[in-house]
């Protein structure tokens, strides 16, 4: 079953065209990874995907994104809502500079879904041992975020956006400041995360997303070239251009 579809999406900034006619349905409850060069529009459409890229000034989009068969470009859309059911997890952790508890519950009080304290703090513990943090800072919650390790933070981060409840997680190269012991506690938390969410990670690593996903979107100059299931991607690739990628003789 497709939980996000896009059909001929484009993408301008301004005047430069940073998305071409992208076309491909993303299954529920798999991974995948999009790869390419630094430039060729990963992260410009991950983050489509929650309408982040509404921020920047002078983009412009044509074509549809639907989640669930809704298209999440239509003018009625409540785009705070739309960012809250696809949660974002960024290249460097970013914890706010307050207690490990308020972050978990910071999305919990802004977004109203949770007022009475019993509630929040079960979905605090709940979202701390969904990212296997729990057991490790259950007698910190109140010192700052910003004492934990980056790994830590990381998965602070995961457990603030899994608070609120969201269908989708979209991860843009979350192991890239971490070290490859931290980046494999990552993947593994990723590889548990999936049996309750759809997950869409971009990465520079191609053995990260040969490891961890079950599809891979290859992607060049804002073209989408191949897309298929991972082992086929990096073992039988359909396209010279994938071919020569991910054999590392570009990019």
């Amino acid at each position: 079953m497709s939980k996000i579809e896009i059909e001929n999406f484009n993408l301008y900034y301004s005047d430069f065209h940073a998305l071409k006619n992208i076309s491909i349905n993303i299954e529920d409850k798999r991974i995948t990874a999009m790869i390419g060069p630094s430039g060729c529009g990963k992260s410009t459409l991950l983050r489509s995907i929650n309408r982040i890229n509404d921020t920047i000034e002078g983009v412009c989009t044509k074509g549809k994104i639907k989640i669930s068969g809704e298209n999440i470009y239509n003018d009625d859309v409540d785009v705070d809502f739309l960012r809250r059911n696809v949660g974002m997890v960024f290249q460097r952790p970013n914890p706010f500079p307050i207690s490990i508890y308020e972050n978990v519950a910071f999305g919990l009080k802004v977004n109203r879904i949770a007022s009475d304290k019993d509630v929040i703090n079960k979905i605090v513990v709940e979202s701390l041992k969904a990212v296997l943090l729990w057991d490790d800072i259950k007698n910190k919650l109140r010192k700052s975020a910003l004492s934990l390790t980056l790994e830590q933070q990381q998965r602070l981060c995961i457990a603030r956006v899994i608070a609120v409840v969201p269908r989708i997680i979209l991860l843009d190269e979350p192991c890239s400041s971490l070290d490859p012991v931290a980046t494999r506690r990552i993947e593994e938390l990723m590889m548990v995360l999936k049996n309750k969410y759809t997950i869409v990670i971009v990465t520079h690593n191609m053995q990260q997303a040969a490891r961890i996903s079950q599809d891979t979107v290859f992607m060049f100059l804002g073209e989408l070239i191949e897309f298929n299931k991972t082992e086929k991607i990096f073992t039988n690739p359909l396209k010279k251009e994938t071919s020569d990628y991910v054999t590392g003789h570009f990019g």
